[in-house]
């Protein structure tokens, strides 16, 4: 009698999405803050997951991503890591939450890692932060980069358009793209920059590039789930493309559901006991 062994899930590290990059194969990273949500996607054949600060937008209904709190990343973090079998969780250190000293950055990163189970974390910021990416790395956490449009940084912005778009900023950020490389963090997001420079910064640096609204020229792209799903409609940037209109399907379906309770056709004979 033959056996039929189930296929077992190859879980995806930091070392084999530097496989990706050598070989030139993109990378598909998309957020996730639950249980049900990361289970679907990471079963759809996700290599990345992050946990984004964006639960702030989309999860808590917050303006900006500085609200949110370490326990409250903790929590989402510890909810998608568990429905997750194969893709590498990436988890964003809030706002708040590093930026004051490197032994802040530090425990932050231990918390999330010891207390969620996520696999690395993610922080925003350049020259700024290298004490505390140094001082993360030191403890053998995985650290991914985030340059360009910082969310975080919006109120020193003041403004959510293209960044780097003047030479001088550009010059920065790719010295500061070099840097992270060279303190040893295992990938880079590139947000909201010109298609030029983000070719130019994945094809300088060895370690993957990923971009959201940094063109086709990197190493992998992100979007927000809820975005992509068509969940959240009013957002319309030019980078975002929708793949799904759940909105729309929820909505009907919830109108559906509401009008069989009022007309008493729901439930009917077959469903009750």
């Amino acid at each position: 009698m033959s056996v039929h062994r189930k296929q077992e899930v190859k879980r995806i590290t930091t070392h084999q999405l530097q496989e990706m990059k050598n070989r030139g194969e993109k990378i598909a990273m998309l957020t996730a803050y639950d249980y049900s949500m990361a289970r679907i996607i990471d079963g759809a054949g996700m290599d990345v997951i992050l946990v984004g600060d964006s639960a702030s937008n989309v999860m808590a209904g917050n303006e900006t991503t500085l609200p949110i709190t370490l326990d409250q990343m903790i929590y989402h973090a510890t909810s998608v890591v568990k429905a997750v079998k194969r893709a590498l969780v990436v988890v964003d250190i809030p706002f708040g939450y590093y930026q004051g000293s490197s032994g802040e950055a530090l425990r932050s990163s231990i918390r999330i890692m010891k207390e969620s189970g996520a696999h690395a974390v993610k922080m925003e910021g350049g020259s700024e932060v290298k004490d505390s990416v140094l001082r993360i790395l030191s403890a053998g956490v995985p650290v991914m980069g985030h340059l360009g449009l910082t969310p975080q940084s919006i109120y020193k912005f003041g403004t959510y358009s293209v960044r780097a778009r003047e030479e001088g900023e550009a010059s920065k950020l790719l010295d500061d793209a070099k840097l992270l490389e060279e303190c040893g963090c295992f990938g880079l997001v590139l947000e909201k920059i010109p298609a030029e420079l983000a070719k130019k910064v994945s094809q300088n640096l060895k370690i993957p590039v990923i971009g959201i609204g940094a063109g086709p020229d990197v190493d992998g792209q992100v979007l927000v789930m809820q975005d992509m799903l068509g969940i959240t409609n009013e957002f319309k940037p030019r980078f975002l493309r929708r793949y799904a209109d759940l909105h729309g399907m929820i909505t009907g379906a919830v109108n559906k559901y509401v009008g069989d309770v009022k007309a008493k056709s729901f439930p009917n004979e077959e469903e009750k006991y």
